[in-house]
């Protein structure tokens, strides 16, 4: 007859178990294990969190910062006095525009988390497809922009205070190349269906032989923004050609990219053409009236722009005398028109009528906008 497992006989007095259950051990054993395991995967989970990773970001990034202003002002300070003023001045022109842009991508970012949480269906307003960049893509791409952009200026001081000319003039050279291959890479990697709809509406911009879409406009309408950008990206691709990168060459009377060149009047007035050009061919497919009004806004921009740039090809006198009159009533005109129609047809100002309550209108309001959005009461 068996015995049970546990049975006296089969121990001796005083001693332990001889045979032990293996069903109790085995529960034991996987208890301990689930134990163990889900300690690790809480640990696992403290380490990756989203909490965590964002303070770790952040810590790295203060200082990054940090250590490249303690670089760049090291570098300022060992700059020749006579030469510093000049020398930031080149620096600013090479590495403004892409701050800039830098900037306007981070604000782009915001504009789509807003039109998320106001639940807008921006998408099919700018004629999107299903892959298009979330306002947290945006702001990743506006981050790694914010980060190679300073970079790039500092190493650009460190290296021309430390007498390496040469690799500091590579450096905007090698930044500039970079933005350009990322936008132009036509593998499927950084966001090539976003890049894609990019160029082509810059494409129906410079030349609007369809019907124009909301997304052609709205670009162009930024253009117009950032028509000193492309100023300023002119001139320094200009020195970047003909090798004048952290040099002062520029600053001479004969230089082909000082402020005399031709092509920087050209690359202003750009942006509004095109928006002009559109308006002509909203009037062509729709035959409103308002188009034409419109395109007359952007035409008035075309003589501020070139009679600004003759005081760089004619005599003083003659500038003062004649051309500078001539420029202050363009730019008067161009001014007020541009005023009253951006707040008569281009600005929502409805919003007032619930900030101010009012009961009586008030004259201001129906001479700045058509329409009583603002109200005043006196009592």
């Amino acid at each position: 007859m068996d015995s049970p497992a546990n049975s006296s006989h089969l121990r001796k007095s005083g001693s332990r178990l001889v045979v032990y259950d293996f069903g109790i051990l085995e529960d034991a054993a996987a208890s301990v294990f689930e134990e163990d395991t889900t300690d690790a995967k809480a640990t696992t989970t403290i380490i990756t969190s989203p909490l965590v990773k964002f303070n770790l970001h952040v810590l790295l990034f203060i200082i990054w910062g940090v250590t490249c202003c303690k670089i760049s002002w090291d570098s300022v300070k060992r700059m020749s006095v006579n030469l510093r003023d000049l020398f930031l001045y080149e620096a600013f022109l090479y590495y403004n525009p892409l701050l800039l842009v830098t900037i306007m991508v981070w604000l782009w970012g915001i504009n789509l988390w807003v039109f998320a949480q106001a639940n807008v269906n921006f998408p099919k307003i700018f004629d999107l497809d299903q892959n298009h960049l979330s306002h947290t893509q945006i702001w990743k791409c506006a981050t790694w922009m914010t980060i190679i952009v300073p970079t790039s200026m500092t190493a650009y001081l460190y290296l021309y205070s430390s007498g390496e000319v040469s690799l500091a003039a590579s450096q905007p050279v090698l930044l500039y190349a970079a933005f350009a291959m990322a936008l132009l890479c036509p593998f499927h990697i950084f966001y090539l269906s976003s890049r894609y709809f990019l160029l082509r509406t810059l494409w129906r911009i410079v030349f609007p032989l369809q019907a124009i879409a909301f997304a052609d406009f709205f670009l162009a309408d930024i253009l117009t923004s950032m028509s000193k950008v492309f100023s300023d990206l002119e001139r320094s691709v200009c020195r970047m050609v003909h090798r004048q990168v952290a040099t002062i060459a520029w600053f001479e009377g004969d230089s082909v990219c000082g402020s005399h060149s031709v092509a920087i009047p050209i690359v202003l007035v750009l942006p509004y053409l095109f928006r002009l050009f559109q308006c002509l061919r909203q009037y062509k497919d729709t035959r409103d009236k308002t188009s034409l009004f419109n395109a007359l806004k952007y035409s008035t921009a075309v003589p501020v722009i070139f009679v600004s740039a003759l005081q760089y090809h004619v005599f003083p006198d003659k500038w003062v005398n004649l051309y500078r009159p001539l420029w202050l009533v363009s730019a008067v005109v161009n001014c007020l028109y541009s005023f009253y129609w951006d707040l008569t047809r281009d600005w929502d100002l409805s919003c007032f009528t619930v900030v101010f309550k009012f009961n009586k209108p008030h004259i201001l309001s129906h001479c700045l906008y058509g329409r009583k959005w603002c109200r005043c009461t006196f009592g």
